[in-house]
C-alpha cells in the first residue's frame, strides 16, 4: 500500500550581521529582531496548516545558532521537540569569518586557488556532496514522519538557502552549478516536497511559499547565508 508525506525545508530568518561577514559554519550568529519576527511568521503558517489538518508530527534543524533559534518558536506552537540534523548544516565556505567583495578578492593572492573551479566550487563544499546529504536527511525525516503519522504525515527540517537549493535543484533535474542572484530561497521560506508514494521511488512534487515576504524590505541577503 502506498503511502504519502510531505517535508517542508525551511529556511532560517535573517541574521544580525551588520558586517556583513559570511557567517558560514561559525557559532553564535543569531537571528536579528526580524529574523526572530520571520521565525515567528513560519511558525504561524505552519500552525495555520496544522489547524487545516496537515499532520506535522517531526521536526529537524540543522545545529547552527540561527536554525535552532527559527525552529524553536514552531516547536512551541506543534509541541514537537528539535532534532538535531548536522546533514543540514549550511556548506562549509573558505571565505568563513570574512567581509569578501572584489577587493579582497584580487589582492589576496591566497583567495585565487579557491577561485579555479566554480562548477565544483573549489571554494566550499563539493554541490553533489550537498546534495548527497540532504537526501539522506530527507528520506531520514520522511521514514520518522510517517512513522509517527502513518499516510500522509509531515516533517520540518531548518536548514540553509544554499543546501535547499542544492535539493531542489537536484529534484528538479538542474545543473547544479548556478548564480546565487537566481536562488528560488528567500527567508523563511518553505519549499515543500510532496511524495505521493515514499516507496515509489519518483521524485517529489515541489511547492514554494514565502510566509515571511512582508518582512523583506531592507533585510541584509548575502550568498553563503
Amino acid at each position: 500500500m502506498s503511502q504519502r508525506a510531505t517535508v517542508h525545508l525551511l529556511r532560517h530568518g535573517e541574521v544580525h550581521n551588520p558586517d556583513r561577514i559570511v557567517y558560514g559554519c561559525l557559532p553564535n550568529f543569531h537571528l536579528s529582531e526580524t529574523g526572530r519576527a520571520m521565525a515567528e511568521l513560519a511558525a504561524r503558517e505552519l500552525e495555520r496548516r496544522a489547524a487545516d489538518g496537515a499532520n506535522i508530527t517531526y521536526l529537524a534543524a540543522s545545529p547552527l545558532t540561527r536554525t535552532q533559534e527559527t525552529a524553536a518558536p514552531i516547536s512551541e506552537k506543534l509541541g514537537l521537540p528539535v532534532a538535531s540534523d548536522g546533514r543540514v548544516i549550511e556548506a562549509g565556505n573558505h571565505f568563513e569569518g570574512m567581509h569578501v567583495n572584489r577587493s579582497e578578492l584580487l589582492r589576496n593572492p591566497r583567495h585565487w586557488p579557491k577561485l579555479v573551479n566554480p562548477l565544483r566550487p573549489s571554494w566550499g563544499e563539493p554541490y553533489r556532496d550537498q546534495v548527497d546529504r540532504m537526501a539522506e536527511a530527507i528520506k531520514s525525516a520522511v521514514a520518522e514522519a510517517v512513522e509517527r503519522g502513518g499516510d500522509g504525515a509531515e516533517a520540518v527540517i531548518v536548514s540553509h538557502q544554499l543546501p535547499i537549493w542544492m535539493a531542489r535543484s537536484s529534484i528538479e533535474g538542474r545543473p547544479l552549478p548556478h548564480d546565487p542572484r537566481t536562488r528560488q530561497c528567500n527567508l523563511a521560506s518553505l519549499t515543500s516536497l510532496h511524495f505521493d508514494d515514499i516507496s515509489a521511488g519518483t521524485r517529489p512534487r515541489i511547492e514554494y511559499c514565502e510566509p515571511a515576504a512582508e518582512l523583506y524590505s531592507g533585510v541584509i541577503q548575502l550568498p553563503g547565508s
